[in-house]
């Protein structure tokens, strides 16, 4: 890996220290994103969106065995949908626990995604906390799907924008989301 890569691992592992919001490429489109453990971090993040609080934001981890430690009971089913999933996915969890409660949905839910990325797996790994994701837009707004799509009004508001990737063009879609229920029960909310 480039120095420039591990420059920005190191940075932007600084910044969420400290409380700060990053923006920074997923597996999926660039995500904005902070500690998901600091709920003032994550108040910052609802207010940069200009999103309200009842729509809960995704988490990114970069190993399936750390669910236990943010989900109070991971249902069966889970782990055989992450160990199948070709792409990247979202699951949502019930039961969520150790995490900014400002980032729980209204029945106590968790939107999490095992990421497989480099980039991200590193920055999670050396934090060692999970990390928030949520797209670079204001809320309402058309998702970027890439860095040159972003807008200035985003970027202005990041403590830091990770260079790596940022000239890459090729176009991201969102991950495929399915919630769970206590029960075992599934429900796909997007493909």
């Amino acid at each position: 890996m480039s120095n420039s890569f591990n420059d920005d691992i190191v940075k932007a592992v600084e910044v969420l220290r400290s409380g700060g919001i990053i923006l920074y490429p997923t597996d999926t489109i660039w995500g904005i994103g902070c500690d998901a453990t600091n709920p003032e971090a994550v108040s910052r993040i609802y207010e940069i969106k200009q999103r309200v609080d009842a729509k809960s934001m995704l988490i990114l981890m970069e190993n399936p065995n750390l669910l236990n430690s943010y989900i109070s009971e991971v249902p069966e089913i889970a782990w055989d949908l992450i160990e199948v999933a070709d792409t990247p996915l979202t699951i949502i969890y019930p039961g969520a626990k150790n995490l900014a409660t400002n980032l729980f949905a209204a029945d106590g839910s968790i939107g999490i995604r095992i990421t497989s990325e480099p980039f991200t797996q590193q920055l999670i790994q050396r934090f060692r906390k999970p990390v928030v994701s949520t797209s670079a837009n204001i809320s309402g707004q058309k998702s970027p799907q890439n860095f040159s799509e972003i807008s200035g009004e985003i970027l202005r508001l990041m403590d830091y924008v990770v260079e790596y990737r940022q000239d890459d063009q090729s176009r991201s879609n969102p991950s495929g989301i399915i919630k769970l229920g206590v029960g075992g029960q599934i429900e796909v909310i997007r493909k």
